[in-house]
């Protein structure tokens, strides 16, 4: 068959446009590329326990006053957790037994670890202890304080929902080894809402009460603890001979 320059100019013509479409759709193909990915998931908002962390950024912190020269040094231990709440993850309960976590909601470090400077806030406004260490420190204290997250959880079981913090305490004196006193702290809050930034003011309202109720009780056993060793000091010391009739 003879093909005329006519026809193969057709036939020029269709294949560059057959080129140019694939092109385009090679284009679109690459400018659409971005969308087909997976978006990055969303930050997750953080949040912490100090109801008074927006104020002491803009002014400083009051200083408190020391106890006497003869109260006791208090070493703060760093707070441990119970297993499941040694995360920074914020938990909520919608079945008896099972934690859940938030999935766009955290706290901005492990709770036990943000409940120890407010710790030892706490107890220095007691002015019950000559210093209030916290460890790890090089300082020595007459008093050991170690403390445990039992609990930090919203609870969606009842409307409206509602924040509790249970927090173990022991007391121990350092040079016996001897345990002072040992409490269990518990507190519930509402939340007011069924969201977790409620529970975030909730969870910062049952720290600060069981943050009170732990610095009463600390300042109260120093006090038991500096009593006790001299009433049994004098029980135990021999009593002085009389004097002889003259």
């Amino acid at each position: 068959m003879n093909i005329t320059p006519l026809h193969c100019m057709h036939r020029r013509g269709l294949r560059g446009w057959a080129v140019l479409a694939a092109l385009t759709a090679l284009s679109g193909l690459g400018g659409c590329s971005g969308s087909l990915l997976p978006k990055p998931p969303a930050a997750a908002a953080r949040y912490t326990l100090d109801t008074a962390s927006a104020a002491l950024s803009a002014a400083p912190a009051p200083v408190a006053a020391a106890g006497p020269a003869n109260a006791p040094v208090l070493l703060v231990a760093q707070p441990s957790a119970a297993p499941g709440y040694d995360s920074a993850r914020m938990l909520y309960q919608r079945q008896p037994l099972q934690l859940e976590a938030f999935a766009f909601h955290e706290w901005v470090a492990p709770p036990a670890h943000l409940l120890a400077p407010l710790m030892v806030r706490a107890l220095q406004d007691t002015s019950a202890f000559r210093a209030v260490l916290l460890a790890p420190t090089s300082g020595a204290g007459t008093l050991r304080l170690e403390t445990e997250v039992v609990r930090l959880q919203q609870d969606f079981n009842a409307q409206p929902s509602s924040v509790r913090l249970t927090l173990r305490a022991v007391l121990i004196d350092t040079g016996s080894r001897r345990v002072v006193a040992s409490q269990v702290f518990d507190a519930t809050a509402p939340a007011g809402r069924d969201d977790p930034v409620a529970g975030v003011a909730a969870a910062q309202q049952v720290t600060q009460r069981v943050l009170i109720e732990l610095a009463k009780a600390c300042a109260a056993w120093a006090r038991e603890a500096a009593v006790t060793p001299a009433a049994q000091s004098a029980q135990s010391a021999p009593a002085a001979p009389a004097r002889a009739a003259r």
